[in-house]
């Protein structure tokens, strides 16, 4: 991708929130001021879009691997975060601008090779890595963000394993764990940028 990340942040902020107000019905970004045919966002790309309200969680939706173009999975999953999040009610029109939007653009699934539950305690690298927990049918991930909140790895891993409804002392032999890294852009970055800038 040769757009710059800062950049791309910026688009792929605009397109999640413009996706969010199309779908709530609200007058958003028109399209004449986003350039949806960028080469880069046709390429595949996973992303997780979160958003915020007054400093809380209040949608969270992603995608752990590139399918669809970029430019459909950060709407999709922004759409998804305001209206689909099963923890929240649908959000409303009138609360989108107290909404805060965050994009998350997920490197490749990196599988861990390890031999027991500490061996794989000491391969996670808080605040780098997001981190996929799978033992049969039960997943659950974080991303790299979470570490703020659960900054030591056994802590993490618990809150993993109670996220995929298991105990958080929970573990058998083929439990799966992958990684991943992020580049993430938030609005407030960017609106700090203008108040200071």
């Amino acid at each position: 991708m040769s757009v710059e990340k800062n950049e791309q942040g910026k688009i792929l902020l605009q397109i999640a929130r413009t996706a969010i107000s199309r779908a709530l019905h609200v007058p958003g970004i028109s399209a004449a001021e986003l350039d949806e045919n960028m080469p880069w966002l046709s390429e595949p790309g996973a992303t997780f879009v979160t958003l915020t309200q007054w400093g809380e969680l209040r949608g969270c939706i992603g995608s752990l691997q590139a399918c669809d173009p970029l430019i459909e999975d950060v709407s999709n999953n922004a759409i998804s975060a305001a209206l689909h999040d099963p923890r929240f009610m649908p959000l409303a029109a009138d609360e989108l601008e107290t909404v805060s939007v965050e994009v998350s653009l997920l490197s490749e699934l990196q599988s861990l090779d390890f031999t027991s539950e500490a061996d794989a305690l000491a391969q996670l690298r808080p605040d780098i890595d997001g981190v996929v927990f799978e033992y049969g049918s039960y997943r659950s991930t974080f991303l790299p963000q979470v570490w703020e909140s659960l900054p030591q790895p056994q802590q993490f891993l618990a809150k993993l394993k109670s996220k995929a409804r298991l105990s958080e002392n929970f573990w058998a032999e083929d439990v799966k764990l992958s990684r991943y890294t992020v580049s993430k852009w938030r609005e407030t970055d960017y609106s700090k940028e203008c108040a200071h800038g």
